[in-house]
């Protein structure tokens, strides 16, 4: 599954809005130093579809807030 994210960093509440099938957002409380927005986009990214973090990788964007990510399913 190939999904379009916008990451949201240093955000209040950590959550994951879908806007349409292929396209989300996401806010992580991480600041975006050193890889941790990533990692926290990556968590919450597990949870929300009940996959390992191992099954979710980062294919564009890892230092940019908009992102191209890929789930095995």
């Amino acid at each position: 599954m190939k999904l379009f994210i916008k990451v949201k960093p240093k955000a209040r509440e950590e959550k994951v809005e879908k806007i349409d099938e292929d396209h989300l957002v996401v806010h992580t409380k991480e600041i975006p130093e050193k890889g941790k927005a990533n990692e926290g986009v990556i968590r919450l990214l597990s949870v929300h579809f009940s996959v390992s973090k191992s099954q979710i990788t980062i294919v564009s964007g890892k230092n940019a807030r908009t992102k191209i990510v890929i789930i095995e399913i």
